[in-house]
């Protein structure tokens, strides 16, 4: 019998799951450990925020129940997972939206497709992670709850929007967590954090929609796993992928992603840059990933070094990027108004300046200005696929930088330069989000330590090769595994 520290910081849910269908550990006895670890560790690092640990421990007793009545069960039966604070809904639960205070009693009638499916997959919800408010920056924190704290040096912050989802799995606190990625925001928290993500191709996990049944696609926005191991993120795959009517943009078909991890890489061709030919990028991110990418060679990939092609500045398409979002806030914050929470009247100090910033330019944009910002990210949607027509694989430093350090204010930034150059605070560090102008599929791997603090390496597929990410993903974990790093944890 593992001891209770064990099954909460050691063993993947694909291993629980395992055990808990042999019997050879209980559900009660999972979520016992799981919550020990939450309850002595997550003030350290603030990763979850809202907890229902009394309806966990009643769910997996029921888990239990089901198994010594020899029921057909689910592939992620009894392991405790956590869902994420932002615009993701569990019924009955309150959804802040990433620490809005003005929304602490604003409770949710509806469900994500990842509760939906994860739930019927037999995973447990114990709770939800930090994100900040409205999720529109590539770090955690927020006036509410405050920052989520690295696990790796409690000083620095754990990216974002996911970052408290990043943070607990990089804890050991649950083996699996939900992110959300409408720039990054499964791969940025998860490369700074140490762990996998992964963002599939649009369509693969279906969008539930609510007045806006074509809101996921400017950006390109998805759900999807974050995990230690890439073996957990393709089991969470297998659950979450999968037609649904509802969302106009769902993919037919399956994707045999746990198959994928034992496919081999060898002939594949990939194409490698350091910064896309516009982004400044830290020295030691840059040499920790050129060693990294020498993996897929070992495995008998060839690995060219490209121009992406790309002729707009970092600063423009960030520019883009964070219109597209503005414009898109306008939209939300006129919905909760509807609903009787006027959030830009009665708690504008909820929200940070930047977001009032965007929130202005959102407000003025016509729509001419719409229709230019989509002529440039169709500039960046034809580098990229030009690339991807060539090779197999697009791989990059996920971000330009390590970790920065926490604020004491709630309103963590991102660098304001980096090499020199002046990028933007919200996103302009982050390569992850022109992968969201294409809605290709996408994985961050862990590629090592720089000064004690992760760097990811970004994986791109092609259109619709999740199976490809996922065979990469597991390749690269075979021949440079990452579980050593935990070791270095400060919690």
């Amino acid at each position: 019998m593992a001891s209770s520290e064990n099954l909460a910081t050691t063993q993947s849910a694909a291993a629980l799951a395992a055990r808990i269908r042999r019997k050879e550990i209980s559900p009660v006895e999972v979520m016992d450990a799981a919550i020990a670890r939450i309850e002595a560790n997550n003030p350290k690092i603030n990763a979850l925020i809202i907890l229902h640990l009394d309806e966990a421990r009643a769910s997996a007793k029921a888990a239990e129940a089901a198994i010594m009545r020899g029921e057909a069960v689910g592939p992620l039966h009894g392991v405790p997972i956590a869902m994420k604070d932002c615009f993701d809904y569990k019924p009955g639960w309150v959804t802040t939206h990433g620490g809005v205070r003005g929304l602490k009693t604003y409770v949710a009638k509806g469900s994500c497709l990842f509760v939906e499916r994860m739930e019927k997959a037999g995973a447990i919800i114990v709770g939800k992670t930090n994100s900040p408010v409205f999720g529109f920056r590539g770090t955690t924190d927020n006036y509410m709850f405050g920052p989520s704290k690295n696990p790796f040096d409690l000083a620095k912050n754990t990216g974002g929007s996911s970052g408290g989802s990043a943070g607990a799995v990089a804890a050991g606190l649950l083996p699996l967590c939900e992110g959300t990625d409408g720039g990054g925001s499964i791969r940025i928290p998860a490369s700074w954090c140490g762990v996998f993500g992964y963002k599939a191709a649009f369509g693969r996990v279906p969008l539930l929609p609510g007045a806006d049944a074509l809101g996921g696609t400017t950006p390109f926005i998805f759900e999807g796993p974050i995990s230690r191991t890439v073996e957990d993120s393709a089991l969470a795959m297998s659950a979450l992928a999968g037609y649904d009517s509802r969302d106009l943009f769902a993919l037919e078909g399956r994707v045999d992603f746990m198959g994928a991890l034992k496919a081999s890489i060898a002939g594949k061709k990939i194409a490698y840059t350091r910064d896309y030919g516009i982004f400044p990028v830290e020295k030691r991110v840059i040499a920790m990933v050129d060693k990294a990418v020498k993996a897929f060679e070992e495995a008998g990939a060839h690995v060219e070094e490209v121009d992406v092609g790309i002729k707009r500045t970092q600063a423009e398409l960030s520019d883009v990027w964070c219109r597209f979002v503005g414009a898109k806030q306008v939209v939300i914050l006129e919905g909760f108004k509807r609903e009787g929470f006027d959030l830009r009247a009665k708690h504008h100090d909820d929200f940070p300046p930047e977001f009032w910033h965007w929130d202005e330019i959102g407000q003025r944009l016509s729509a001419v200005d719409f229709l230019n910002d989509q002529i440039v990210r169709s500039e960046v949607v034809t580098a990229l696929r030009g690339i991807l027509d060539r090779y197999d694989y697009l791989i990059s430093p996920t971000l330009a930088c390590l970790a920065v350090d926490n604020a004491a204010d709630g309103n963590t930034l991102g660098p304001a330069e980096i090499n020199g150059e002046r990028i933007d605070r919200l996103i302009g560090w982050c390569m992850t989000y022109l992968i969201n102008f294409i809605g290709y599929p996408a994985a961050t791997v862990p590629a090592g330590l720089a000064d004690g603090l992760p760097v990811g390496m970004q994986i791109v597929g092609r259109r619709y090769a999740d199976a490809d990410v996922f065979a990469a993903s597991a390749e690269f974990e075979r021949r440079r595994p990452w579980m050593g790093t935990y070791g270095r944890l400060k919690v």
